[in-house]
């Protein structure tokens, strides 16, 4: 397993968005794009990641913690959806870990004191830190991109770009956070094309020959 990079400062910067759906087409559940099933309940399906990753590879997830920290000023490379969160802030950025291999990358916005409550195990997936106090959650799914940044291609051991979406999680109708992902396109083992791709084409005498 190779060693993930190391951000220049407390932080990675934010990985730069090639190409962005629309918002109405992510409101309803659609991309776009010609994305395959697989890809489209998993980008696109309110289902917990990191489930499907270790459902996937049948692998418990490993959270390497790069960074928790007070984000002051998430400017304009956060999603608009963090201005809805109560400051002062924390941003927490993480690599996802199945085995040999690093499958994702995320980062979270969090109220400092929502934080402390419910991200008491630094190394646990959210969703576990959140399952474990019967919490009933609603995930709402705001963004989704292609995006690249040198240190993902070395995180992740992948050319890009990358496929990556944004959600929120609510808690009795109150913003909980808003949380980034971006996928290893190493899932394509488990999940096949991300994207379809057009049929090749064929003639009669072709059909013929293969029976």
């Amino acid at each position: 397993m190779g060693a993930t990079p190391t951000p220049p400062g407390p932080l990675w910067p934010s990985p730069r968005p090639l190409w962005q759906a629309s918002y109405a087409d992510v409101a309803n559940a659609q991309s776009g794009r010609d994305l395959t099933g697989p890809w489209r309940l998993l980008l696109l399906g309110d289902g917990s990641p990191t489930r499907h990753l270790q459902s996937l590879t049948g692998l418990p997830v490993e959270v390497e913690v790069i960074a928790m920290t007070a984000d002051a000023n998430p400017g304009a490379e956060a999603p608009t959806e963090v201005t809805e969160l109560k400051a002062p802030l924390l941003r927490r950025q993480v690599w996802l870990r199945c085995g040999e291999q690093t499958l994702a990358w995320a980062e979270s916005w969090w109220n400092q004191s929502t934080a402390a409550e419910h991200l008491q195990q630094r190394n646990q997936p959210i969703w576990k830190s959140l399952m474990a106090e019967r919490a009933e959650l609603y995930r709402e799914v705001d963004g989704l991109a292609l995006v690249e940044a040198p240190w993902l291609s070395q995180g992740l051991g992948s050319t890009g770009p990358f496929w990556s979406r944004h959600y929120r999680f609510f808690h009795q109708g109150r913003e909980l956070t808003v949380i980034r992902e971006v996928f290893s396109p190493a899932l394509e083992h488990w999940l096949g094309p991300a994207e379809a791709r057009a049929p090749r084409h064929t003639n009669r005498h072709d059909d013929l020959q293969r029976l």
